[in-house]
């Protein structure tokens, strides 16, 4: 029986918008870092972030309300496990993530007329700056894999290799992956000149930089890639893409890999119908208002795509339902 919607529901999904955009204010603001060593009222807050008192008040109070900030004699706290998901140096922190999804929101809220004329959304800087909103998107991406990574890359083998090229590699979240799973192979990332601190600082941390060697660049340039590697890892970058611009990628990819190489390409891979998976539909959106030609790609056209680039024999190494399915294609 196909469902009935109701008014009730339909407002529900109408009114979601509210506390997402309480917890990105927060995030925005550094309310939580400001909160991180002791209790303070609102209007110490509101002096720490150079925020307007009143105004600092009603959204502590909103925090408060969700569960975020306990509040107790008019002075406000984090509540449990806050600290280490909201804070910068939190242990399980996934504040850049927030940070990213609040500039997503402003390019989300311009959906109407995207779709009216055709062209992405206007882009918005967050009260942070553009320079911060890069960096948190950078983040973001750490965030977003550092769990799936080692996972993945061991349910994938991986195939054997001994130099990969990670491109557009950010903060070098799936080269540690890589590099941890066979242990005597090296890497080239390569990726836009302004990651490649962030990169160098998560590639240090993991105790990997003599293994990696760092190369700014931009792959939608017409420079050529990095050459000499066996295996190419192409993570959450085609999505980015108009069809066209893939092909374009993938040989250059298969121009930069040697003899015998292979290319494997992570992304959210559409069913035919294009509303399956759910998530792929909805990420679809994400780059029409964010990018002037990526959207998500089926099976067939990712294929087609390898094969006009002069790759063989594409195949699903794993079929996911989120950005985690993987295509594998030979030189």
């Amino acid at each position: 029986m196909r469902k009935k919607w109701t008014t009730e529901e339909v407002m529900a999904i109408g009114g979601g918008f509210q506390p997402p955009c309480v917890l990105m204010a927060g995030a925005e603001l550094d309310v939580f870092g400001a909160l991180a060593n002791a209790p303070m009222t609102a209007a110490a807050l509101a002096k720490r972030l150079r925020a307007d008192a009143r105004a600092m008040r009603m959204l502590a109070d909103a925090l408060a309300s969700m569960g975020l900030l306990n509040v107790r004699g008019g002075r406000y706290s984090l509540a449990a496990g806050v600290a280490d998901v909201l804070t910068e140096t939190g242990p399980r922190h996934g504040l850049a993530m927030v940070r990213h999804q609040a500039n997503c929101l402003r390019s989300w809220a311009q959906l109407a007329w995207v779709v009216k004329t055709g062209r992405c959304a206007k882009d918005v800087p967050s009260i942070r700056g553009a320079a911060a909103d890069q960096a948190s998107f950078i983040e973001a991406m750490d965030e977003a894999s550092r769990s799936l990574a080692p996972a993945l890359v061991k349910r994938i083998g991986p195939p054997p290799f001994r130099h990969l090229l990670d491109i557009g590699g950010g903060p070098g979240t799936w080269t540690i992956a890589f590099l941890r799973a066979a242990p005597r192979t090296c890497a080239t990332l390569f990726d836009l000149s302004h990651t490649m601190p962030i990169a160098r600082k998560h590639i240090a941390a993991a105790g990997l930089q003599d293994r990696v060697r760092f190369v700014a660049g931009d792959f939608a340039s017409g420079r050529a890639l990095p050459q000499g590697a066996d295996l190419a890892w192409i993570s959450a970058i085609v999505h980015m893409n108009s069809r066209a611009q893939n092909r374009d990628l993938f040989r250059k990819t298969r121009a930069a890999l040697a003899d015998g190489g292979r290319v494997l390409v992570r992304d959210i891979v559409m069913r035919e119908s294009r509303t399956a998976p759910a998530s792929g539909a909805m990420f679809a959106i994400n780059m029409l208002v964010n990018t002037p030609r990526g959207g998500t790609f089926t099976f067939r056209e990712l294929s087609e795509d390898l094969r006009a680039a002069g790759f063989r024999r594409p195949s699903f190494l794993h079929k996911g339902e989120g950005m985690d399915s993987v295509i594998q294609a030979m030189k």
